[in-house]
C-alpha cells in the first residue's frame, strides 16, 4: 500500500510538489517500518537466543530508525505547511534540490539515532542500568529517546493546531463566491489530510513511547505484559496512512484506481491463451448447417430488397426487409 502511494506521487504530475514529496517519503518510512517489524518477528521469542550482540542491535536499530524517520518527516511537513499557509500559498517554493537534501538529511538523522546504542550508549558495561523491554539498552537512552519523541509530538500538535485555527479564521472571512474559494477548498482538504495523518500517528505511537518512558524510570508497572500490543498498535500506523490518502484525496484515489487497473489489464493480457476448441463431428455438421441457413437468409433478403426497390418501398415491406428469416 505504501509502494502504491510512492508510485502515485511519481507518475502523477499534480503531485510533483514539496508537500507530496514529503508525504511520499513518509510512505517510504512506513514501508521501512513494516520491513523492520517483519525482521523483528523472525528474530524474537525463541530465536532471540541465537542472536549475537551485533545482530540484536541491528534488530532494535531498524525499529528506532523507522520511527525517527517518521517523526522527523512529520516535523518537516509541519514546517512546510506552516510556511505555505501563513504566506497564503498552496505549495512551497522550495526547489527539488532542496527537497532532496531535506529527505537525505531526514534519513541521515534517523540512521544515526538508530545507531547510537550500538555506538556506546548501552548497558553492556552496567547490567543494573539495563531496560526490561530492550535488555541491552540503557535506561537513560530510553528516557532520552521517549522524551525527545514526545516533545516532537507536542510541538507538531501545537503547530498544526495554530495552522488549523488560522485556516478556519481565513475561511470564514472569504466569501463563497470569490475567486479564492477553490484555492481555499484545496488548502482545507490538504490540511485535513495532514491533520488526520498526524492524529493517527500520535494516537498509535504515544502509548508505546509512554511505556518506554515508564520502563526508563524503573517503574514496576508490568510493562512487559502490554509491550507487544503497543508495538503492534504502533506498526498498524504504517498501514493507515495509505488508507487516509485514498479516502481524503480525490486525485490520489483516482491515481490509485488507474495504477490498479493497469496492473489488472497487464495481468489479464499476460494470462491470455489461444482459444482452442475441439468440436465433435456432430457439432461441426450442426455449425455447417447453421452457416448455410444464415447464407440462405442473407440471399433471400437481398432478392426481396431488389424487388421492393422496383415496385416501391412501403412501411410493411420495410418491416419485412428488416425482419430476420
Amino acid at each position: 500500500m505504501n509502494i502504491l502511494v510512492m508510485v502515485a506521487i511519481f507518475i502523477n504530475r499534480r503531485f510533483h510538489y514539496p508537500i507530496y514529496y514529503l508525504l511520499g517519503n513518509l510512505a517510504a518510512a512506513d514501508l521501512f517500518a513494516g520491513i523492520a517489524y517483519m525482521h523483528l518477528m523472525f528474530h524474537t521469542g525463541p530465536w532471540t537466543k541465537n542472536l549475537d550482540v551485533y545482530h540484536w542491535f541491528i534488530r532494535q536499530g531498524l525499529i528506532d530508525t523507522s520511527l525517527t524517520a517518521s517523526v522527523i518527516n512529520l516535523m518537516a511537513i509541519a514546517l512546510e505547511r506552516h510556511q505555505t499557509i501563513f504566506t497564503m500559498q498552496l505549495h512551497s517554493n522550495m526547489t527539488n534540490f532542496r527537497v532532496i537534501l531535506l529527505i537525505v538529511g531526514i534519513w541521515t538523522v534517523a540512521v544515526i539515532m538508530g545507531l547510537i546504542p550500538s555506538m556506546g550508549w548501552n548497558c553492556l558495561c552496567n547490567i543494573d542500568n539495563c531496560s526490561k523491554m530492550a535488555p541491552m539498552y540503557s535506561r537513560s537512552y530510553l528516557v532520552f529517546w521517549a522524551v525527545l519523541n514526545l516533545l516532537s509530538f507536542s510541538v507538531m500538535v501545537l503547530v498544526y493546531t495554530r495552522i488549523f485555527i488560522y485556516v478556519r479564521h481565513k475561511s470564514q472571512r472569504m466569501s463563497q463566491h470569490t475567486v479564492q474559494s477553490k484555492h481555499k477548498e484545496t488548502v482545507e482538504n490538504l490540511m485535513r489530510t495532514v491533520f488526520v495523518i498526524l492524529g493517527c500517528f500520535v494516537v498509535c505511537w504515544t502509548p508505546g513511547l509512554v511505556l518506554l518512558l515508564l520502563d526508563g524510570v524503573k517503574c514496576n508497572c508490568g510493562v512487559l505484559k502490554v509491550e507487544k500490543f503497543f508495538l503492534v498498535l504502533a506498526e498498524l500506523n504504517s498501514m493507515m496512512n495509505p488508507i487516509i490518502y485514498s479516502y481524503r484525496d480525490q486525485d490520489m484515489r483516482r491515481t490509485f484506481k488507474r495504477i490498479l487497473s493497469c496492473l489488472c489489464l497487464r495481468r489479464g493480457q499476460s494470462g491470455q491463451h489461444p482459444d482452442v476448441r475441439f468440436n465433435t463431428l456432430n457439432q461441426e455438421v450442426k455449425k455447417i448447417k447453421e452457416d448455410g441457413t444464415d447464407e440462405n437468409c442473407t440471399l433471400q433478403h437481398s432478392r426481396y430488397s431488389k424487388s421492393v426497390r422496383k415496385t416501391g418501398l412501403t412501411a410493411e415491406h420495410q418491416m419485412k426487409v428488416n425482419t430476420p428469416c
